[in-house]
């Protein structure tokens, strides 16, 4: 079992990294002092492969346990899903003491700390995160909320968890193509902050993709102890934390025109960390050859590294341009200026920013 702490004064809260811990997840929860009723959220498949064991060992430690299930799927991560939420939580009276769990990936995650933050002002949750991208990135930093068709995430809340618990056998039923979705994220990571985790990915990725238990538990554990140490010295993205969203300008751009049902979330991600790799060599912050560096690692497992259908320049700069990201007005990036550090750029002309992007799509 590793253990590692995101440190925010009272906020400050443990991510748990291990084998066999949604089994035994009443006794972490016992340690909090939650009201009896609790509530589960979850989706139908990934409740159907761990929510029984979830449920029981809550109910084994006196819990009075609900369950809400919501449609599997990145489209579904909207008010009218929150508000069902809300409602069910409302239905089963749970009270400020009470906390809710959310069971399953970044949607999951997403939408019930949303809910929990807005429940009665505010109620306790922790994050049981069943895939890499959640647990590698969306269930740590406390950001929570919803999308709207006009663009991802643009209604949300900063809100920490009380504990994150990673159980790293989920992997195991996870389809490849979700776990190579959460590589991109992981990929990040080395572009961002170290680039000998990079290199790491590079000489490890056929043990990686393998499932080899301790190279999951390197990347896992590495990932996290990056975003914990980001998050803790920028927790509501005033500064340092803009650095996550390498490759998101883009990334959450081909999201929203494409309605979130074409792309998994690390898919676009991934194209857009090699476009905006591209932009940086474009603007002569990156040496000459370190974004194909990048794209042939991402491209080495399987993911994106250009769109497959016609996505169109005007549209993407129109999404791109109402994103939580821009400031007045002003499209900003996270550029590699090196694997393993970053800058962040405001104010990118739009013609250079339509000449790489219209490269790849």
């Amino acid at each position: 079992m590793k253990e590692m702490r995101v440190e925010l004064a009272e906020r400050s809260y443990g991510i748990s990294i291990g084998s066999g811990i949604l089994e035994r997840i009443g006794a972490k929860f016992r340690k909090y002092e939650f009201s009896p009723k609790t509530a589960l959220v979850s989706n139908p498949k990934v409740f159907g492969l761990y929510g029984e064991a979830v449920v029981k060992s809550l109910r084994s430690e006196g819990y009075d346990v609900s369950t809400i299930l919501i449609p599997d799927g990145e489209e579904y991560k909207d008010f009218l899903w929150a508000y069902h939420i809300l409602s069910e939580l409302l239905k089963v009276r749970l009270d400020r003491k009470s906390a809710i769990l959310a069971l399953g990936g970044g949607v999951i995650g997403d939408i019930t700390g949303f809910a929990a933050s807005t429940y009665m002002r505010g109620i306790s949750y922790m994050q049981l995160p069943t895939t890499l991208l959640a647990q590698v990135d969306s269930s740590v930093g406390g950001k929570t909320g919803v999308n709207h068709y006009l663009g991802k995430n643009m209604i949300g809340t900063f809100h920490q968890p009380r504990l994150v618990c990673i159980d790293v056998n989920t992997l195991k039923t996870l389809p490849k193509k979700e776990f190579l979705a959460g590589m991109a994220e992981v990929i990040k990571y080395g572009v961002i902050w170290d680039g000998e985790f990079f290199s790491y990915l590079r000489t490890e990725r056929e043990k990686i993709l393998a499932l080899d238990p301790e190279c999951l538990a390197c990347i896992i554990g590495r990932s996290c102890e990056i975003k914990a140490d980001v998050v803790s010295r920028d927790e509501r993205e005033e500064g340092l934390r803009a650095i996550l969203n390498y490759g998101h300008t883009i990334g959450h751009a081909i999201e929203t025109v494409t309605g979130y049902r074409r792309y998994l979330h690390g898919e676009a991600v991934a194209i857009g960390m090699v476009c905006e790799a591209e932009l940086s060599e474009a603007l002569g912050f990156l040496e000459k050859g370190k974004a194909a560096e990048i794209k042939a690692l991402i491209e080495s497992y399987g993911l994106p590294s250009s769109a497959d259908t016609t996505l169109e320049p005007a549209p993407m700069l129109a999404a791109m341009a109402i994103d939580k990201k821009t400031v007045a007005g002003r499209l900003r990036f996270v550029l590699p200026e090196d694997i393993g550090r970053v800058r962040i750029e405001t104010g990118v002309e739009e013609d250079i920013i339509k000449e790489v992007i219209g490269r790849k799509f």
